[in-house]
């Protein structure tokens, strides 16, 4: 009934039906080896560490995006967050799915939802990104983790001021053992996950592998999306 009032149209392309078409889900911009063997941030060569997380302590085993964060994608990361587009939860957990591989794990968790967000959003992205792929993967979602309240909102600070900003910033509920996949919407900085990551471990995980829709590239001397300025 709904989509009798509200027709369905692809926030790309704008034809009739879904919110992303399957023509537009495949022209996604991909994220093609080789990429970095620890964060998946993409590389010259293969390498386990890269510059953009080399010599960081990283709570997580290994980062994997389905797409750039760049073009078509920011539109439809604005229109799922930002306007209540709540359906492209399931395409986007469609995109990771085809381009990622299953996951052996034991558990989906998903970083938890800022309150305030939360509360003007009326929905969380990265819950129903990870009750799509658990759907898809055959796998149990839990919300394992929640927010102590001690961090501000990342964006407008620089990497230095986000890693700081999060340490200490989540806590698990309840033990935990084997590999849990963590999920978010998106991979910008890294500095959320991996602290969230630390606090899967530190409930008992053995290892914290870390999915998301979509991944933010900083290129070295332009900065993140052709702006000079750090990741955020």
């Amino acid at each position: 009934m709904l989509d009798l009032v509200l027709p369905q149209r692809c926030l790309v392309c704008g034809a009739g039906g879904t919110q992303l078409c399957d023509d537009c889900a495949l022209a996604l911009p991909a994220l093609r080896p080789p990429l970095c063997e620890r964060c998946g941030a993409p590389t010259a060569w293969p390498v386990r560490r890269c510059r953009e997380c080399s010599g960081r302590r990283l709570g997580f085993a290994t980062a994997r995006a389905a797409v750039a964060y760049e073009g078509d994608v920011r539109r439809i990361v604005a229109g799922w967050k930002e306007r209540g587009l709540r359906r492209l939860a399931d395409a986007a957990a469609a995109v990771v799915a085809d381009r990622l591989p299953a996951p052996h794990a034991a558990l989906i968790t998903f970083i938890p939802p800022d309150r305030d967000r939360r509360l003007r959003r009326g929905h969380h992205p990265a819950a129903r990104l990870a009750e799509a792929l658990a759907d898809r993967w055959q796998l149990p979602c839990e919300p394992r983790l929640v927010r102590t309240g001690g961090s501000t909102r990342q964006r407008g600070l620089s990497l230095a001021e986000r890693r700081r900003n999060v340490v200490g910033a989540f806590r698990a509920d309840g033990a935990l053992a084997g590999t849990v996949l963590l999920v978010d919407d998106v991979y910008t900085s890294g500095a959320t996950v991996s602290a969230a990551a630390s606090a899967l471990r530190a409930a008992g995980a053995r290892r914290v592998d870390v999915v998301t829709f979509t991944r933010a590239i900083y290129v070295p001397g332009v900065g993140l999306q052709g702006r000079r300025k750090e990741p955020i």
